[in-house]
């Protein structure tokens, strides 16, 4: 078979749109009157998060393109004006569904729970009004900053994803006679808290109002002397996608540091204004913005909805929120022995948030005290805020052992979080290598090297997530621990490769991007193509975060039009189209939006019964297996390889959780009727928790020999 037959454009979906549809699955969450009331918020502040990225990267790099006149078509067959149009006709109607949302569902449910938002100051009875001109004198008024603009004073410079009240006020001039109006603007104050409670009418209820209601209510007190004509909320969202010449650049992290302070002032890409603000007001903004229409979004409702994170965090209403899950134990460490001892004793296996991620914490803290380590390597990627693990091998350079860590500074988003922890790193002692140049390193490996009776052994752990142990409660991610020296020696080859430029000639059993990750798994896709030609059962199951790269797709196109019959768990980005006559009628893709955010990546392919399991941190994406130092590794311990097939078993039996892709390129959710309900990741929990208690419950019945008598009860 030819395989251009398979690269048609028709054949392909626009990855932004694409990327629209995760969204618009994430607010289907929302939608859900199965869920608890507090979770639903939980997900409509989720959808606005994501929005608000999506036009600060994906969709300010269009506009960039545009502006260059870059016509280059998509593999979708798309210019970037047509992708530009397309997104902003699907996001004005996103937009319109989750306020509609908000206003239709969530809120009236809320006042019948007893919480009351109040979305306008008018609506305060006596009391209210009380408290919350008091609040404002005492609390609001000293942090403002209002600025007006005339012939003697710009318009202000806003800042990016701030939210401000615009005011047009009017002063009579006496000499002249007539009144003169001006613009003005005061931006909410980010430290103050956005939601604010104020006294209820019923005794056990909960009432809050917006910070900018309660500043819009006291306009008037910033700008004595004048009348305020009218004041509306805006918020402006820049491009905020940055472009680093890296060759260029001498010090990467001053370069970034520079850019950094760039993306508060980059183009205007998206505003959103109250749905009747003034036109006068309007007409203002847009001019000094220097945007058009199809870019501005009328909000029915407050403007950024990530503000409901905050009311989800409001005390109590336990009823209405789901019960938190604690990961549970994992089942090899829950005894005395020694981590190393654990991990010699055989290859061990991580299922987060299911299972604890404090053995990744505990591994390097270990590793920073024993006195026969000698060295730890680490990448990474994301940290929380006040990371454990930095703090471990900060103590690690400082009892002397050798540290290296790559932190890599381009981490979206987490490039401020990331410099401050490698400055304070470099401070400890130890070795920081900022990243490649022209390459993302979003590998996720630690090696610790030790020195034993039997000489020097490797330890590694490898994953599919980041070293961030605030993540590993909300993300599900797999990863393995081993001292096969095999790997050991892989890993200190992927790490002097990272620290300078020595390239192994080959590897024993890790798969790195960019070298030949991507012709990898080009070559396993047509081994099962090739299997299927012969007769030969032949089955692909893979899961990933987004799925768009051109020749995977063709590959996996190629493959079905064998015969091959493929499973694929996508959940964001899926550029590949289902259903489609000789070409994709053997593909089957599904996407799991939950409680906790979809991460791991399996690739699980039968070759002919002799199955091969590989994990690891990379997409199938140009930017993962093109751009990015990646790392996908086999798994090949027998009883973790029926764990990650019971995995992908329970994930593809999900009927609660799961949006099955259609012909059409919709999603949607499965029929249950008379069907048991299958979620996936509540299935997770309770078998993360049963294997713990098993763990304890043949501890305690190993327990105590002698164990003294109870005294016997008195006989009535």
């Amino acid at each position: 078979m030819d395989k251009k037959n398979f690269e048609k454009p028709e054949y392909y979906v626009n990855r932004e749109l694409s990327w629209l549809k995760f969204d618009d699955r994430v607010l289907s969450e929302t939608r859900d009157k199965n869920l608890p009331l507090f979770e639903r918020l939980k997900f409509l502040s989720i959808t606005s998060s994501n929005l608000d990225e999506f036009y600060m990267v994906r969709v300010a790099s269009l506009k960039d393109q545009v502006h260059a006149d870059y016509e280059k078509k998509d593999i979708a067959g798309m210019t970037p004006k047509e992708q530009l149009k397309e997104i902003s006709s699907q996001t004005h109607e996103l937009v319109n569904v989750q306020y509609n949302t908000l206003n239709r569902s969530l809120l009236p449910a809320l006042e019948k729970a007893g919480f009351h938002l109040m979305a306008r100051h008018e609506d305060l009875n006596q009391e209210q009004q009380e408290y919350v001109d008091r609040y404002f004198e005492d609390n609001v008024y000293p942090v403002l900053t209002p600025m007006a603009m005339d012939s003697s004073r710009p318009f202000p410079l806003i800042r990016n994803k701030t939210l401000n009240i615009g005011a047009l006020i009017s002063k009579r001039d006496k000499k002249k006679g007539k009144e003169s109006t001006v613009f003005a603007t005061v931006q909410v104050p980010s430290v103050l808290p956005r939601v604010i409670q104020i006294p209820s009418v019923k005794e056990n209820d909960t009432t809050v109002i917006l910070l900018e209601e309660v500043i819009e209510k006291n306009i008037g007190e910033l700008f004595l002397g004048y009348d305020v004509v009218c004041a509306h909320p805006y918020r402006i969202m820049r491009n905020a996608d940055l472009t680093i010449d890296e060759d260029g650049a001498e010090d990467l992290l001053v370069e970034i540091q520079k850019q950094l302070k760039k993306r508060q002032w980059g183009e205007v890409i998206r505003m959103e204004v109250e749905e009747k603000t003034d036109e006068r007001l309007l007409d203002i903004l847009k001019t000094e913005f220097e945007i058009k229409d199809e870019d501005i979004f009328y909000i029915n409702g407050p403007l950024d909805l990530t503000m409901l994170m905050k009311v989800y965090g409001v005390e109590g209403y336990e009823e209405y929120k789901a019960k938190k899950h604690v990961p549970a134990p994992v089942p090899a460490f829950q005894n005395d022995k020694d981590i190393f001892q654990v991990i010699r004793e055989g290859d061990v296996f991580l299922h987060h948030p299911y299972m604890s991620f404090d053995p990744v914490v505990n591994f390097v803290r270990q590793a920073a005290k024993d006195p026969d380590v000698l060295a730890i390597k680490q990448t990474l990627y994301r940290v929380s805020g006040n990371s454990p693990i930095i703090a471990a091998l900060a103590q690690a350079a400082e009892n002397g052992k050798q540290v290296s860590v790559l932190v890599e500074l381009k981490a979206r988003f987490d490039e401020e979080n990331n410099i401050v922890w490698a400055k304070m790193l470099e401070k400890a002692g130890c070795h920081v290598i900022y990243g490649l140049v022209g390459l993302k390193t979003h590998s996720k490996i630690t090696l610790v090297v030790r020195r034993e009776e039997t000489g020097i052994r490797r330890y590694v752990h490898l994953a599919t997530g980041n070293y961030n142990d605030s993540t590993a409660k909300l993300y599900t991610d797999c990863g393995i621990f081993t001292c096969d020296e095999r790997y050991g020696e892989d890993a200190t080859a992927v790490f002097n490769m990272l620290s300078g430029y020595s390239e192994p000639k080959s590897w024993n059993r890790l798969v790195v991007a960019p070298i030949w990750m991507k012709d990898r798994f080009l070559k396993l896709i047509n081994r099962e193509a090739e299997m299927a030609q012969k007769g030969i059962p032949a089955f692909i199951v893979a899961k990933m975060n987004s799925l768009c790269d051109r020749k995977i797709i063709a590959a996996l196109y190629r493959a079905s039009a064998c015969g091959v019959q493929i499973y694929l768990l996508v959940r964001g980005i899926c550029c590949l189209k289902v259903g489609v006559p000789g070409v994709s009628e053997n593909i089957h893709v599904r996407s799991i939006v939950g409680d906790f955010l979809e991460h791991s990546r399996i690739f699980y392919f039968h070759n002919g019964g002799n199955e091969e399991i590989f994990m690891g941190s990379a997409d199938w994406m140009p930017r993962n297996l093109d751009r990015r130092v990646e790392i996908v590794f086999p798994v090949e311990d027998e009883e973790i390889k029926k764990e990650i097939k019971h995995i992908l078993d329970v994930e593809f039996k999900d009927n609660v959780k799961a949006h099955i892709l259609q012909p059409d390129g919709t999603y949607e959710k499965m029929n249950r009727r008379g069907k048991a309900k299958v979620n996936s990741q509540m299935i997770f929990c309770q078998e993360a928790e049963d294997k713990a208690k098993a763990v304890k419950k043949q501890k305690t019945d190993h327990g105590r020999v002698f164990i003294p008598a109870e005294p016997a009860e008195d006989i009535e």
